[in-house]
């Protein structure tokens, strides 16, 4: 089981301004190769809120390109997809599940979308553990978590992210702007996190980062 992490960020860390503007912080060099990154993967990953303010498609959109199609997987604890977004529409074109900590709902079963029922956290949030473990019964063994700012904190304080693609745009948002991290919970510099930069190149006016965990 391997989770990647895909940031697309301001200099500063940042994935929108303050009124959620986001599109496109990152030019389309950098955009072109999230989507080479997304084939390599068995799933694509999101949060709810990123589902429902973006209203993604989250498929590999390339020239040419013929392969598969990577799963489509929303952690919506009380299923909050509407029946005419475009990953509940396309669900029996390209696999799409929805993890929940209820029973499914009708309209996203009718659809054609695999709803996973998981153990709960405070707030109603999915465990993220047992949802890696219930991802992998269903065959998705490469994870590519790709927002946002809470989803990509949690997959990091539960200690699950294994590699970072970090694409990082010359501009500034500043500290208004919505963190491509959240908190942390981190006290002291010795319980941080810590990843290796194993690669750096420029992708037109933005940098691709790549870590591992150190």
């Amino acid at each position: 089981m391997s989770v990647t992490l895909k940031l697309a960020t301001s200099l500063d860390g940042r994935i929108a301004t303050a009124s959620g503007e986001s599109r496109w912080i990152t030019g389309e060099a950098a955009r072109e190769q999230v989507h080479r990154l997304r084939a390599e993967h068995d799933a694509v990953v999101v949060g709810v809120e990123t589902a429902l303010a973006d209203d993604p498609e989250l498929t590999v959109r390339l020239p040419g390109y013929n392969g598969a199609q990577p799963a489509r997987v929303v952690l919506d604890s009380r299923q909050r997809l509407a029946a005419h977004c475009k990953l509940v529409k396309t669900a029996r074109e390209v696999p799409t599940y929805v993890v929940a900590t209820g029973a499914p709902e009708a309209h996203l079963v009718e659809a054609g979308v695999k709803v996973l029922t998981v153990r709960a956290l405070a707030e109603d949030r999915p465990e993220l553990k047992s949802v890696v473990a219930a991802l992998a019964t269903e065959g998705l063994a490469r994870l590519f978590v790709e927002g946002g700012g809470q989803v990509a904190a949690s997959f990091v304080r539960c200690g699950l992210v294994d590699a970072i693609e970090w694409f990082r745009a010359p501009l500034l948002i500043g500290g208004g702007g919505r963190p491509g991290v959240g908190a942390l919970a981190v006290a002291a510099l010795a319980e941080a996190p810590h990843f290796r930069r194993v690669e750096v190149r420029e992708l037109g006016r933005d940098l691709w980062e790549r870590y591992e965990r150190a």
